[in-house]
């Protein structure tokens, strides 16, 4: 497991852990339970850690983008297709209202 992001509250973790699961990153959020200790404990306690190391770069670039606001300036983005049973997606979409298959990465 490796850390990508130390957030400032549980709910930013829990944001940021669905942002990467939504990019097949499978991530879990470390010390959100420990919010009414922070005035005695250090700040970087609340984390979100992904599960595969080798994904670290990819979950790195995405989460600087999405902290910089990439995807919400992409509301158009084109449509896709899905992989699981072929329903044609418009691009806003990040799974298939059909099947629930993920978008399959660009």
């Amino acid at each position: 497991m490796k850390k990508v992001h130390n957030a400032r509250h549980g709910a930013e973790a829990h944001l940021i852990r669905g942002f990467l699961e939504s990019h097949g990153i499978e991530a879990v959020v470390r010390g959100d339970l420990l919010a009414g200790g922070w005035g005695e404990l250090p700040v970087d306690l609340c984390a979100v850690w992904i599960s595969d190391d080798s994904r670290f770069e990819e979950a790195d670039r995405l989460l600087r983008d999405f902290l910089k606001g990439a995807p919400a300036q992409f509301p158009g983005a084109a449509g896709w297709s899905c992989p699981g049973c072929g329903e044609a997606i418009e691009g806003q979409f990040t799974a298939c209202w059909q099947c629930g298959r993920q978008r399959p990465p660009a």
